[in-house]
Order: C-alpha cells, then sequence, then structure tokens
C-alpha cells in the first residue's frame, strides 16, 4: 500500500464492537490515531446504529470526529457546527401500514420516533413473551410508552425494531415479505447488543444506510469514493463497506463477512488505529 496515504480523504468508523472497547471505553491508540487523521486534514466520520443522544453518551465533546451519521444513516449530525444536516424518516402512511402488518403477526417490536427525536419509541408487547425484548424494554423504559391502544399512531417515525429469536429462516422469510409489500422500505439483520444470541430486524426507509449516510458527508465536503476508507462489525455494517474503498471488517465480526472484506484485529486489540494507521 504505497503512497495510499496521499489519497485518503475521509475514514468512517463503527462504534460498538468496532471503535469502542468491550466496555465502550476508547483506547490511547484509537484516540491518538484520530488526532493524527486530523492533523493531517483526513475527516472523520462515525457510523454508528446508534441514535445521536446514545452516540454522545459514549462520545465526549472533546473527541475529535467530524461527522456522526447515526441511526444506521437515518440522521447526519455536523459535529463542528453541532446541527443536523440531514434526515429520513417513514411516511406517516408506511409507518401505520408497517405497524398493522407487525400486530397482525403478533411480534414484539419498538417504534422509534422521527429523527431527531428517535431516542424516544413506542412499543408493542406481542402475546408470546420474549425475554430479549423485556431486557432491551427495561433498558430504554424511560423514553419508552405503548402504542396507543388503538392502533394509531399518526406520525412519521425513524425505524422499526422487531426482536427475533435466532431463528435465521424465520427471520429471512418475515424480510422476504416485508420487502415485497412494502417496497419503500428495507429491512436489516444485527446482531443483538445484549450478547444473547437473538436476531434483531430493523426495518427503515429504503434509502438509509450507514453507506448512503456516509455517501451524503462525502458529497458535502466533495470527497469521492475513492478516497474513503471503513471499519466496521455487523450485518448492518455491509452497506458502509460495500460504499468505502479502503474497507474493513473487525475479527470479531461474522465469518461470512471476513471472506468480503479486509481483516482487522478485534475491537479489544485496536482494530481502528491499526487499520487506519497503515495509511499514514
Amino acid at each position: 500500500m504505497t503512497n495510499t496515504h496521499q489519497t485518503l480523504k475521509l475514514v468512517a468508523t463503527d462504534l460498538d464492537g468496532t471503535f469502542l472497547r468491550n466496555d465502550k471505553s476508547i483506547s490511547k491508540e484509537n484516540m491518538e490515531t484520530l488526532h493524527c487523521l486530523g492533523e493531517k486534514g483526513i475527516w472523520r466520520v462515525i457510523a454508528t446504529g446508534r441514535n445521536l443522544k446514545k452516540t454522545k453518551e459514549v462520545i465526549a465533546a472533546d473527541v475529535p470526529f467530524d461527522y456522526i451519521v447515526f441511526s444506521s444513516g437515518a440522521g447526519v449530525y455536523d459535529l463542528k457546527h453541532e446541527k443536523l444536516v440531514h434526515h429520513q424518516n417513514l411516511s406517516v402512511q408506511i409507518t401505520q401500514q408497517l405497524a398493522d402488518f407487525l400486530i397482525q403477526a403478533d411480534l414484539n417490536f419498538h417504534l422509534f420516533k422521527p429523527v431527531p427525536e428517535n431516542y424516544k419509541c413506542w412499543y408493542y408487547r406481542g402475546s408470546v413473551s420474549c425475554t430479549e425484548f423485556e431486557s432491551y424494554f427495561d433498558y430504554h423504559q424511560s423514553h419508552a410508552e405503548p402504542l396507543p391502544s388503538d392502533g394509531k399512531i399518526d406520525s412519521e417515525a425513524c425505524q422499526f425494531l422487531v426482536v427475533f429469536p435466532d431463528k435465521l429462516d424465520r427471520f429471512l422469510a418475515l424480510k422476504n415479505e416485508i420487502e415485497q409489500r412494502f417496497p419503500e422500505v428495507k429491512v436489516v439483520r444485527t446482531t443483538s447488543p445484549l450478547e444473547t444470541g437473538y436476531i434483531w430486524m430493523e426495518i427503515f426507509h429504503q434509502s438509509v444506510s450507514k453507506g448512503n449516510g456516509v455517501k451524503y458527508v462525502c458529497d458535502i465536503l466533495e470527497i469521492g469514493h475513492e478516497y474513503t476508507l471503513g471499519i466496521g462489525n455487523d450485518f448492518n455494517d455491509l452497506d458502509l463497506l460495500e460504499f468505502t474503498n479502503y474497507s474493513y471488517i473487525v475479527d470479531n465480526g461474522p465469518q461470512e463477512m471476513k471472506e468480503r472484506f479486509l481483516p482487522a484485529t478485534s475491537n479489544e486489540e485496536n482494530a481502528f488505529a491499526r487499520a487506519v494507521r497503515s495509511y499514514l
């Protein structure tokens, strides 16, 4: 990789399981690499499934990132100017139709309010108890309220989160049915951050992805795809890694993704710093 540092202009990283250590701290090496990127005029972007509020809970004001692509690309935030520069919600009509579909399917789900208020959510309990749903509810209940009893939402929404036992066939069948019925949306698979083996189904507007969020930042800054590097750890990073030119999957990521992207060490072994420093 000779002279690649001359062409690298933007680095985008996932947070949990990638940039952050398992205890949500930032290693000295990763922090030093962020500063080094800034000194060389290379833009630093977070691309996370976290909402903006939860991102700021683990990224302090003195951590030198430039942009946050949050909620898997549903919003883009300019840290320097402290302003939301882009967002994409589900329409009122699609939100209502999807909620009706999931209720009829008797599934447990959360429905997150429109960006930028999407740290708040509605919830719906199906008739089959789900320990993963209850664990997430306990974690999030201070910002949650039950879906209206009449089922009428009358609001845009950022996303749906449906909690599944680890049954991939069932997930894929429902994903296929939803995307056929509702071409305006996309269904994303992600691994439970609660580390319980459950599959989470996230449903967004069709245009929402970490890759499109980072592309939006690149368009603002007039940076071509060929000058970008991305690093991630899970299936919800797929669009990001397909967009960036130099794309890394950490060692703690899924095996099937390791076959497609460049290898990095684990998030506990400074994957971000080690991947990026070879370009500096």
